[in-house]
């Protein structure tokens, strides 16, 4: 691959990365709610979970996504059900957490469910997928798959991924510190985060 399509997959892989979309709404409330250190165990689970999908693509599993109505209506139902969830969740839990309930929490537990909420979002994503299938092959071989390639351009996707993760969870951390102090907004920031997420899956169910 020369370097010019690798700064052409670049660019694509920003713009596609600093879209707001679960992933980063994701790393946004638990950087609120729990603070930026906390954000890193979502945004390293969405991470694998970037990788897992882009292998799918590859594959071929996501052509099968594309050409199959019921596998793709069937994901597309479990991640707008997951969403929603997380939507609910964080409606519910809008301004009940304080600093000491935090610290209470056993760490661990907390750090793995962070983890794995990350994973769930990117995984349970058909559009990431379609994605995935409809760009990589622009930058594969036609005849066959380059694993040295497919890492290079996953590991691109990945750390454009981590990127975007880290300049909205900064953000997050300094609306965090100098806008929500209270606990009123603390409540309307979390009954925000919960309404965009309930959207988002009502928009994923849309999608065809």
């Amino acid at each position: 691959m020369s370097f010019s399509t690798w700064l052409l997959f670049v660019s694509v892989s920003l713009v596609a990365a600093f879209s707001p979309g679960p992933g980063v709404l994701m790393a946004i409330s638990t950087a609120s709610s729990h603070g930026a250190r906390r954000a890193f165990y979502s945004s390293a689970g969405n991470a694998l979970g970037v990788f897992i999908v882009a292998t799918t693509a590859v594959t071929g599993l996501g052509l099968v996504l594309k050409a199959s109505e019921l596998a793709f209506g069937l994901l597309k139902l479990a991640g707008a059900a997951y969403l929603i969830y997380l939507g609910i969740k964080a409606w519910r839990n809008a301004g009940k957490q304080t600093a000491a309930q935090a610290q209470q929490q056993p760490v661990a537990e907390s750090r793995l469910s962070t983890f794995r909420a990350g994973l769930l979002v990117a995984v349970s994503n058909p559009k990431a997928i379609l994605f995935f299938t409809a760009v990589f092959p622009q930058f594969m071989p036609q005849d066959h798959i380059d694993p040295l390639r497919f890492l290079l351009l996953t590991a691109t996707f990945t750390a454009c991924t981590l990127l975007s993760h880290f300049f909205y969870v900064s953000c997050a951390a300094w609306v965090k510190r100098n806008v929500t102090a209270s606990a009123s907004r603390r409540r309307l920031a979390g009954r925000g985060t919960g309404v965009v997420f309930i959207g988002m899956g009502g928009a994923l169910l849309t999608v065809r």
